[in-house]
């Protein structure tokens, strides 16, 4: 496209052509679900996939410390979303499309400042999540953030590096902060898991506490005794002849 022509040459910008020129000569359709997948659907889909992974997490024989990982993974995001807000008014990168004629554009009216991308960001910090916690549910996760970061671009409203640079912190967020976090979430859902809440953390409730001895538990079967009264009726009996 002849609007991204740069003085010399520029990766992120040859990378932008090339992905959103797919959009210039794709049809209607796809583009609309592009823009439909790349703006809400996929973030829906990370909110199902920690649903499904909630749900399996309830059967794990550690049951809180695996709860624990996952509520990390929504809040890890929170807090992505958060850190990328004084990174956007310092960088204050515009828009590509504010600079660059040529591009296909499938969401017009975006004003904020384009480097990090909130979509990247967020959608990676839950994959990233969710694979500290459960790696399989983990690997889904953060397929669906790389395929959030090509729909960004391919949408034109993001470079390239906007993708990344969301990637790089959603990333250092989840990890770097995950031990505190557990140590902060392990022991609220341990409590939770014995309050009425406890589905929540654990299938079928709470887990079954021992009984005492001595404290309302029923008695066993006498198994030794029996022995011992035998031999008792067996020496009457001598005693009786």
């Amino acid at each position: 496209m002849a609007g991204l022509a740069f003085e010399g040459p520029n990766p992120d910008v040859d990378v932008l052509d090339g992905i959103n020129g797919l959009a210039k000569h794709a049809p209607q359709g796809v583009n609309r679900a592009m823009e439909f997948i790349g703006e809400y659907g996929i973030i829906a889909a990370l909110g199902v996939l920690c649903l499904i992974a909630w749900w399996s997490a309830r059967r794990r024989p550690e049951g809180p410390a695996a709860i624990a990982g996952l509520v990390w993974a929504p809040l890890a995001a929170g807090l992505a979303l958060l850190a990328n807000v004084p990174i956007r008014g310092f960088v204050q990168r515009p828009r590509p499309f504010k600079d660059h004629a040529g591009l296909t554009v499938l969401i017009p009216g975006k004003s904020d400042f384009s480097f990090v991308s909130d979509h990247a960001t967020l959608t990676m910090a839950v994959g990233v999540g969710l694979f500290i916690a459960h790696r399989r549910f983990g690997l889904i996760g953060i397929g669906l953030a790389l395929l959030e970061g090509f729909c960004r671009v391919y949408m034109g409203v993001h470079y390239p590096t906007d993708v990344v640079g969301g990637f790089a912190l959603g990333t250092a967020v989840a990890l770097l902060l995950a031990p505190l976090a557990q140590a902060v979430l392990v022991p609220m859902m341990t409590a939770v898991e014995r309050s009425p809440l406890a589905w929540l953390v654990r299938a079928g409730g709470r887990p079954a506490e021992p009984v005492a001895a001595g404290r309302g538990a029923e008695p066993g079967p006498v198994v030794a005794a029996e022995p011992a009264l035998r031999h008792q009726d067996e020496r009457d009996k001598d005693l009786a002849a």
